[in-house]
């Protein structure tokens, strides 16, 4: 009766997670400065009698929120930044709440309030049975900018799980059984010598010519690397004015592959490309890596066993005036984005708007999609299981406008509560471990990594991008 009995409390309480995800989604904010959304979720786990420590890897906003004692120590993954640009309201049609403001286009609002419903529900039972082991859930900050997990890593709060589960708002119920892709952020800064570029050209020494110097060299660089591997990027300063000689200008670059080291040697040889430009035009360079997130190893074992909980979560289902808000709004994407988001790895086999089924897909499995997340670093320092739910209509991409309307909706809200339900009745199985599932997860894990250990991808020296307080001013 345990696992009814999580179900139950769960469907007891969802309003309460409801209102925390939708005060989160009304209040949307970008990486690393989540303070509301962090600030509101350790509220809620403080009350319900977790430990909270905060600022971990030093990252104000991360979190770890912790109950019981010993092993098996199970964690569960948070995540609660928004986008930029992707403010909208609650309705089919174009609607920003504030005029390029931010949005929940990811549906972090969701993904985080989904584990502390889960962990709050585990830490009932586990009273009420006196159930040894120890849960935790992580506040992690700035997934969207692929470096607060790999921040809280360096720090080593994940180093003793036993297993950690995750998942994601998405547009099908379905196993995560494919990988991610590995990411490196780096950011390029050259220095001239400034001059008057109409009196004195020959003076100056352009920053902006290496820029583009370097971004042409990294184009013919693109035919020369291996499939899948992506070449991105954004000038970030272009200098001052066109009558002025820059002597500053940056240029910052995603790089993508199928593993961390296809991305290193990646990163070699563009940092090649961006000294052979600062040799052209007779200026300097330096260079900071922003992120450095590992590919993802899923795992079969832990998947398997969250696919195995559906039938103890209960029913899903959508009602008539949900299927019509779904139907309006694929009515404004566009009908090649709606073919090819329905053929996307996360939409796994779904067949309808609201499709409710869930799918364990095996077909995936060993291959890479384009996209990329922080919780690769996590699979990798302990074994990892992963979810998609419902939370958007069939068709709908996340990081757009139609998106946030979906995350902000019941839709959203009944998808969040459905993988809070698997992912708390999953490490209540883990808790009690029967047939050695952890056993086998760890096993598969390890085989996985082929003997490779992790290195968190971003350098030692380099401090999280967190916003700089200011100064009080002294009155006298």
């Amino acid at each position: 009766m345990s696992k009814v009995n999580i179900t139950k409390w769960m469907d007891e309480n969802k309003a309460k997670f409801a209102d925390l995800a939708k005060q989160i989604w009304e209040n949307p904010e970008l990486g690393y400065n989540e303070s509301f959304a962090s600030s509101l979720q350790i509220k809620t786990l403080e009350e319900s009698g977790f430990k909270v420590t905060a600022g971990i890897g030093d990252v104000p906003t991360a979190f770890v929120a912790e109950y019981g004692t010993g092993k098996p120590i199970i964690g569960i993954l948070g995540e609660f930044d928004a986008l930029p640009g992707l403010s909208q309201g609650v309705t089919p049609d174009h609607n920003p709440i504030v005029l390029d403001g931010p949005g929940h286009g990811c549906g972090h609002n969701l993904l985080g309030t989904a584990g502390v419903s889960a962990v709050i529900a585990l830490k009932e039972i586990m009273e009420a049975e006196a159930l040894p082991g120890t849960i935790r859930y992580y506040g992690c900050a700035a997934e969207e900018l692929l470096s607060g997990k790999t921040f809280m890593a360096r720090a080593g709060v994940f180093d003793d799980l036993d297993s950690v589960l995750t998942w994601h708002p998405a547009t099908s119920n379905t196993t995560a059984n494919f990988s991610m892709q590995a990411l490196t952020a780096i950011e390029f800064y050259f220095s001239g010598r400034t001059a008057h570029a109409g009196a004195a050209p020959h003076l100056g020494r352009s920053a902006l010519d290496a820029v583009e110097l370097m971004n042409v060299g990294a184009n013919y660089l693109r035919e020369h690397v291996l499939d899948g591997s992506r070449i991105h990027y954004q000038i970030t300063n272009g200098g001052l004015a066109p009558n002025v000689v820059p002597d500053k200008a940056s240029v910052y670059y995603f790089l993508r592959g199928a593993n961390r080291k296809q991305v290193e040697e990646l990163e070699e040889r563009l940092i090649k490309v961006a000294q052979g430009a600062a040799m052209m035009t007779e200026t300097s360079v330096r260079w900071e890596i922003k992120s450095g997130c590992y590919e993802t190893l899923p795992n079969i074992t832990l998947n398997e066993l969250m696919y195995k909980q559906v039938e103890a979560a209960g029913p899903f289902t959508f009602t008539e005036e949900e299927e019509k808000f779904a139907e309006q709004l694929l009515q404004t994407v566009e009908p090649s984005v709606l073919a090819g988001a329905k053929s996307h790895p996360m939409s796994a086999n779904a067949r309808k708007t609201l499709d409710t089924d869930f799918y364990h897909n095996m077909e995936y499995f060993g291959k890479t999609m384009g996209g990329s997340s922080d919780v690769g670093d996590v699979s990798w320092i302990a074994p990892m299981g992963q979810i998609m739910t419902v939370c958007a209509p069939l068709g709908v991409q996340v990081h757009t406008w139609q998106a946030t309307a979906s995350f902000g909706s019941s839709i959203g809200l009944k998808g969040m509560h459905y993988a809070a339900k698997i992912m708390a009745l999953t490490t209540y199985d883990l808790l009690k471990n029967e047939d050695g599932i952890l056993e086998k997860a760890k096993a598969e894990y390890l085989a996985s990594k082929q003997g490779a250990e992790y290195k968190p991808g971003i350098p030692a020296g380099v401090k999280p991008p967190v916003p700089k307080k200011e100064a009080t001013p002294v009155l006298g």
